[in-house]
């Protein structure tokens, strides 16, 4: 159950890497945490667009024209360990570098910041999300059919 914020700097990306960025990030969350790829786990995977106006993205020496991603992952807390955190981290800043045109000196553009919630400070339906519950129910689903 992985949420996506992804802001960027004015024109960073085109119109096309918008619309297909976050379905490739939210893959690659999924696929981390381990959960299956279904129809229900998509759904709870939500990703935001946040583009900044221009000139809204600043350094310390003032405003700057160089492309700025910040992509804050919320998680429930435990659900990746250290090396898998980093295999997404990597594996994020790669796919937004891709979507960018940006070559790998890049990539010190895109900071990826993740985030654990704490059990019982997610809420959804006006109800505390119980982890192991939607762990359950996602593992529940039934995956598509692979083709022989």
């Amino acid at each position: 159950m992985p949420r996506l914020d992804l802001t960027i700097s004015h024109g960073a990306l085109s119109a096309d890497a918008k619309r297909t960025l976050p379905a490739r990030l939210s893959a690659c969350i999924l696929r981390w945490e381990g959960a299956p790829d279904t129809a229900f786990t998509r759904s709870i995977s939500w990703t935001h667009v946040h583009e900044l106006a221009e000139g809204a993205t600043h350094d310390a020496d003032g405003p700057t024209d160089a492309p700025h991603f910040i992509l804050d992952v919320h998680i429930p807390a435990g659900a990746l360990s250290q090396r898998r955190r980093g295999e997404l981290i990597r594996e994020a800043t790669e796919l937004i570098r891709d979507a960018a045109g940006l070559d790998t000196k890049g990539a010190d553009q895109i900071w990826v910041l993740v985030h654990e919630v704490p059990e019982g400070f997610w809420g959804s339906a006006g109800q505390v999300v119980r982890f192991a519950e939607l762990r359950a129910a996602v593992m529940r689903e039934p995956a598509p059919a692979v083709a022989p």
